[in-house]
């Protein structure tokens, strides 16, 4: 289904509350979307909240009320009903980006920021109340995507020289350790329920595929196999699906403000179901976003507007 305000064709601009069509010459994105999805019977996308500026990445609070998402270099917070979003007390960290998530207790958010005093992007972690926050790697570069269910973990990615691997780490301190050991590029590593997999995106196998493997790196086997880009796979709560974005063929990296599909997986017998289609990409999920109960998925989509 492709939701009916979304157009890969148009731009959509906000006129006294409507959304209207226009056309433009050099799109940009200028707005923002959050919405849910659920995840049983017919899919039914909701609005949540829409600006005209960009947001990414929705991670659902452990009691349901609440979305959290990254605007502006600010880690924003918005009932799940819609509301006034607000701003999460992060401290010194600024610049924060998309990557960011809340622990297995719901009590503290795992981001990828900057601090005065360390001007490249590592992860550090803040209590979800607001406080001062702790770095957790400490080298540069790093960019948080998963907890380890028991909370003492974290899964983490770098690039180094077109390649992309990634990490795990202690959340209290230690030495970082690689979890990825082959060539190419591997992305978005998401820790099963039951932490015996470790989901990912990965073009080890030729195109850029979804995978899993255990742990310490061994058993990797493919989740997908098609002529489509498929990145940041996300397994759910109750660990029965993984969810996914899918590109359309041909096309290369991780872009934004692309046609894509948001892709439902059984993991009982790998059939796979569309969700909903729409402009997004990079920013759309990039990070876990299921709803505590496995019913509802958050996401974001954008709409191209005219340069000024």
């Amino acid at each position: 289904m492709r939701h009916p305000l979304l157009s890969s064709c148009h731009a959509l601009s906000l006129v006294s509350g409507f959304f209207g069509v226009v056309a433009f010459a050099q799109p940009v994105p200028v707005a923002s979307t959050l919405q849910i999805v659920n995840v049983d019977g017919e899919p039914k996308v909701t609005q949540v909240y829409t600006q005209p500026v960009r947001f990414e990445a929705p991670n659902w609070t452990h009691d349901g009320a609440s979305l959290i998402f990254n605007q502006d270099g600010k880690i924003m917070r918005i009932p799940v009903g819609g509301g006034t979003p607000e701003v999460v007390n992060t401290g010194s960290a600024s610049r924060c980006t998309g990557s960011h998530g809340l622990s297995p207790d719901g009590k503290s958010l795992a981001m990828t920021c900057i601090t005065p005093g360390l001007p490249e992007p590592r992860v550090y972690i803040v209590p979800l109340a607001g406080g001062e926050p702790r770095v957790v790697t400490p080298n540069p570069n790093s960019y948080w995507h998963s907890w380890s269910p028991d909370g003492k973990t974290v899964a983490f990615a770098r690039s180094d020289h077109g390649a992309q691997y990634f990490l795990g780490i202690p959340v209290e301190g230690g030495e970082e350790k690689a979890l990825t050991s082959t060539t190419g590029f591997s992305d978005d590593p998401d820790y099963s329920p039951d932490g015996k997999f470790i989901y990912f995106n990965s073009n080890r196998g030729g195109g850029m595929q979804i995978w899993r493997m255990h742990p310490d790196g061994t058993g990797a086997e493919p989740m997908t196999s098609d002529d489509r880009p498929n990145w940041s796979a996300h397994p759910s709560p109750d660990g029965k699906w993984i969810v996914y974005i899918s590109y359309e063929k041909g096309v290369t990296g991780h872009p934004a403000n692309k046609n894509v599909e948001l892709r439902l997986m059984s993991l009982k017998d790998r059939k796979i179901k569309v969700l909903a289609s729409f402009l997004g990409g990079s920013g759309t999920m990039n990070v876990p976003s299921w709803s505590p109960d496995s019913k509802r998925l958050a996401f974001v989509s954008y709409q191209l507007l005219p340069v000024n």
